[in-house]
């Protein structure tokens, strides 16, 4: 079956399904104060997760429906063993157009050659901080060299682009913004700067901590001229910007002060088999249920489209009615 743009599913908007965020983790080596906490999170059991198996099955039936694009997320995706597995089952399937992964890159190293012969093609890679002393406050752990060598292998591996993501916080890393900018250039990695959301264990978010995108793009046109981007598709999260001089991209993702969710085509699946239609959705679609019992895929794709079909218009981050969703980002996926 091929699903053309006009026949893909839409939901109650009239917004296509195209990118499928797959979590296949919610395990972290790192303990970052945006995301988990120091003492020992509460993990789902390795036999609620799901089997690439299981994984590869659902993704055909998104497939079906319209998706296009996956990312793999977790948690720390490369600590589920021989991922590289999961992106070679994903990638035999012609209508997979990219497949990409985001990491904190500290077990990169050791794998990336297998992912990118496997058919990884992106990479996006965590760092909020150049500075050793704030990436051992921020994350709780060591390894900013690994990080830093990480970005570099993936370059020289050959997956394009590259990009760095950089939670902004205020009192932690909002002097950096111009250090990232020198980096951008001298790297040619796309740092891209998002603004905390509260999707944190610990309720640590609060809107003294928002540095808004506005206030990191006014900081470095103060140092450099920037000329704006196009998107190079209508559900783009980023605003894009290059230097002037054409050397270095940046981009600022906003979804607090600047929501994108008129566009919104991303579908979230966690590593526990559940469907979530947006990042701070309180529905969740249990997938894994069904297809542990029997369910043929025409089953499952059913439940699939009647949670796209009943997307939210967007999230209520700026409502008084807001509620935090019961998972954190870790355990969600990004």
């Amino acid at each position: 079956m091929v699903m053309t743009a006009a026949s893909r599913l839409r939901d109650g908007f009239g917004r296509p399904i195209g990118d499928l965020r797959l979590s296949v983790t919610d395990r972290c080596n790192l303990r970052c104060v945006y995301c988990i906490p120091e003492e020992t999170p509460e993990f789902q059991p390795r036999h609620e997760l799901l089997s690439f198996e299981e994984m590869d099955r659902l993704v055909g039936c998104f497939v079906r429906l319209g998706v296009t694009k996956i990312r793999l997320t977790g948690g720390e995706p490369l600590l589920r063993r021989q991922l590289d597995r999961l992106v070679a089952k994903i990638a035999a399937r012609p209508q997979i157009r990219d497949i990409a992964l985001t990491t904190n890159a500290t077990r990169l190293r050791d794998q990336l050659d297998g992912l990118v012969a496997a058919g990884l093609r992106r990479i996006n890679i965590s760092l909020d901080t150049l500075r050793s002393d704030r990436f051992r406050r921020m994350t709780q752990r060591t390894g900013l060299d690994t990080v830093l060598e990480g970005i570099h292998l993936a370059q020289a591996s050959g997956l394009s682009p590259v990009k760095v993501n950089v939670v902004t916080m205020r009192g932690f890393n909002d002097d950096e913004f111009v250090d990232f900018g020198r980096f951008a250039r001298r790297t040619g990695a796309i740092v891209r700067f998002i603004e905390f959301m509260p999707l944190e264990a610990g309720d640590v978010w609060s809107r003294k901590l928002l540095v808004p995108g506005a206030e990191v793009r006014q900081a470095l046109s103060a140092w450099r001229e920037l000329v704006p981007l196009d998107p190079t598709h209508n559900a783009e999260t980023a605003e894009r910007f290059r230097f002037a001089d054409g050397r270095g991209e940046i981009g600022i993702i906003a979804p607090v002060t600047r929501p994108f969710c008129g566009a919104c085509n991303r579908a979230r699946l966690t590593a526990d088999g559940k469907l979530l239609t947006c990042l701070f959705a309180h529905e969740e679609v249990d997938l894994k249920t069904p297809m542990r019992s029997g369910a043929r895929d025409a089953d499952v794709e059913d439940l699939i489209a009647g949670a796209w079909r009943r997307k939210e218009p967007g999230h209520l981050i700026n409502s008084p009615t807001f509620v935090r969703p019961k998972r954190t980002m870790s355990a969600i996926g990004g």
